[in-house]
This record gives C-alpha cells, structure tokens and sequence, in this order.
C-alpha cells in the first residue's frame, strides 16, 4: 500500500506527463491532409478540372506585382515542399515585377490527393499548362526545385513554344538512381516508409541534406508544415499518395534527356547537396557515390543547350531557403531582362 505521501506523488506525476503529452500535441498540430489548418503567406485559389476520369483540384497562388514588367514566373515545389515554401521567392519576383503563379501539384499539400491517379512527369506538366491556360498566361518563365526541377524540365520539353526560360534549382533527377543502385521497393515500399514520418525524422534529414548541417529556427515551421499532414485523420491518403510520387520519381529520371532540352536554361545549384531519393537503400559503396551535386550539376550545364550554370558552393539542396538574400540577388541578375 501507498502512503498518503507517495499516492500524491504519483498522481502528481502523472497529471504532469499528461500535461506535458498535452502541450505536445499543441505544439505539434494535425494539419489535415490537405493542410487545411496551414495558412499560405497570400490567398489561396482552386483550379477545378478532370484529369484521369476524376475531379481534382489544384491549389494555387497568384501574385500580382504593383509595376508589372510583364514577365510570368511560375513556381514548382519539391517533393518535401509546398508552395508555401517558395515564400521568399515570390516576394523578391514580385517586387521586381514578375507576376508570380505557385502551384500545389496534384497530391502534394493542399491540392487534391487521389486515392487512385497514374502520376507522371508529363501528367503533372499538363496539369500545369491547363491551370495558365485558364489564367490567360501563354508564355512563361518555368522555375522548379528539387522535384519541381523535374517537373519544370518535362515542361520545356512538353511547351517549349510556351517557356519562356527554364530555371531549376538543386534539381534532382540529373542521375539514374535505380542504374546506380538504388533497389526497386515499390509503391508499397514507399507507403510503408511514409507512414513512418514523423517531425524528427524529417528535421533531421533535412538539417544534413537541405541545409548542409546548419539549422535555423525558422526552419520548424516547413518541418511542421510536412509533419503535420501525417498526425490525425488523414494521414494514410497522404502516405499512398507520397508513395506514388517517390515512384514516379524513382522511376522517371530527366537526365537522359538533358540534351533534348531547347529553352533558355539556368541552373543554379548548392553544391554542399547530396540529395538522391532511396540512398539509404543502396549499398554503402554505391550510396558515396550518389547524390555527387558538384559533379551533377557541371555535366547536366554541358548537357544543356544555352544553359548557364550558378554555384552556390557553401549551400545545400535549398539554397533559396538557406540564403535568401544572396540567392535572390543572382537569380534577378539571370533571369530574362524586363
């Protein structure tokens, strides 16, 4: 039996680890599975339309600059990002006078996630062209990062008549993984991987591979943007759609057609990135070989027609997000003149 003392200890106790799981809770919110408790930094609009015998939509934002210089930049988010991320972008194009379109992709953040829907490069281009179109926007310069680089790629390949300049950023796919050892794991691989998120997991891989072992606080909030999709109801849709995305990816390199790529191109890349998706799957030899951005980034410029090559040397995957000010100062210096 417990004394009077040490049953008021205990309950003590356990009223403050229930307090405490609380906070936690608070501190780390459900967004839903379409980030519906996340706010965007402008109004976000949907664009209905089918796709693959389905209705969908595809959130976006749209930026209008105060003294239009009559350019379009259309901004495409990464695998582990949002169109929220691209925050600091679209204010420093805006108030150059770009007008500034930024996209969720279909199943990603806060656009539709669809139960069934056979994900491409060349799906999410068409996607892509349909929601300018609707926006009366024909011709434009198409910026992509990390995934977005791919998409933006496909793009100019898809519409070249229609880009106006390709940009990308740290792109992936500038390498074959599955040819460089990276093993096939399949939809239900990444499903069961996806499940497994958690903020932790995914702070910690970005603080190595995003941001070259730095970390800044104001990092969290893009951390619990990402975590908060996969805590609550919802959370399954989100993880199969998360996998279908990894094997197109997985499964849909660009690198092969680099050459094929006819558009004004800047690259612009943090060579401290060493991002390859499934390196930890590949073997210790054949993982130090992927994800090598210096050597990427110099063959995929020679591979390039007309492309220009900007290294950020001290920076990884995110260079936008790692060092705004610098970043933004030479992408305006590259970008089509007004």
């Amino acid at each position: 039996m417990y004394s009077n003392r040490q049953s008021w200890l205990l309950i003590t106790m356990a009223a403050g680890i229930l307090l405490n799981g609380v906070a936690n809770a608070a501190a780390k919110p459900a967004y839903g599975p379409e980030l519906e408790g996340f706010s965007y930094p402008w109004p976000v609009k949907q664009f209905q339309f089918e796709s693959q015998q389905q209705p969908l939509h595809m959130a976006y934002m749209d930026l209008q600059p105060t003294k239009a210089n009559g350019h379009t930049v259309v901004l495409l988010h990464g695998k582990n990002f949002c169109a929220a991320t691209w925050e600091d972008t679209g204010r420093s194009l805006s108030a150059a006078g770009y007008r500034v379109v930024i996209p969720d992709q279909i199943g990603f953040c806060k656009s539709s996630k669809p139960r069934t829907y056979q994900y491409s490069f060349q799906q999410l281009a068409q996607n892509t062209h349909e929601l300018l179109a609707s926006l009366s926007i024909n011709k434009a310069i198409i910026m992509g990062h990390s995934t977005g680089g791919m998409l933006a790629a496909r793009y100019s390949l898809m519409y070249p008549a229609d880009t106006e300049q390709l940009v990308m950023v740290n792109p992936i796919g500038l390498e074959d993984w599955k040819a460089k050892g990276v093993p096939f794991i399949g939809v239900d691989g990444w499903y069961r991987q996806a499940l497994q998120t958690t903020d932790e997991g995914i702070r910690n891989y970005e603080r190595k591979t995003y941001y070259a072992g730095e970390w800044q606080p104001a990092y969290e909030k893009w951390v619990q943007m990402l975590a908060g999709m996969y805590r609550g109801p919802g959370k399954e849709i989100v993880a199969w759609n998360s996998a279908l995305l990894y094997d197109m990816i997985y499964s849909q390199p660009v690198v092969y057609e680099l050459p094929d790529i006819s558009v004004p191109s800047l690259l612009m890349i943090g060579e401290r990135d060493t991002t390859a998706p499934g390196k930890n799957l590949a073997s210790a030899e054949d993982r130090a070989k992927l994800g090598n951005y210096p050597l990427l980034a110099r063959e995929a410029a020679k591979r390039i027609a007309n492309a220009q090559l900007v290294l950020f040397p001290n920076y990884g995957h995110a260079p936008q997000m790692q060092a705004p000010a610098e970043f933004h100062k030479s992408l305006l210096a590259h970008l089509i003149a007004p």
